[in-house]
């Protein structure tokens, strides 16, 4: 098995897309190994990667059921729930504090 390919920043070739390049034009993987890494250097802390994939590969998005859509619903909702308070947040809890941010930090006062 040989390593993957790796370009630089906005070097890719045409026919390799980023997950998040297929996503924007209605596309998924679909099951298909990485083609290529693709790395954008940063000063403080090493290059940051991204997987590329085949273009011609890629499978459509699967269609969004009214199923999958309240699924969706029910978790992003729970993540909104406090597990110290259990009030909701008004926003997705971040998984770094795992709480509310009045919470977290309660010796700060809240904002109005």
């Amino acid at each position: 098995m040989g390593a993957l390919p790796v370009y630089r920043w906005r070097l890719a070739p045409e026919g390799l897309a980023s997950f998040r390049q297929l996503r924007a034009v209605g596309l998924r993987p679909g099951g298909q190994p990485v083609a290529a890494q693709l790395e954008r250097p940063r000063k403080r802390r090493g290059p940051l990667v991204a997987y590329l994939y085949r273009v011609d590969l890629a499978k459509p998005v699967r269609p969004m059921t009214p199923a999958r859509r309240a699924a969706l619903a029910k978790a992003n909702k729970a993540r909104r729930i406090c597990p110290q308070c259990r009030r909701d947040a008004g926003y997705r809890i971040p998984a770094s504090l795992g709480m509310c941010t009045p919470c977290a930090f309660p010796e700060q006062p809240e904002r109005t």
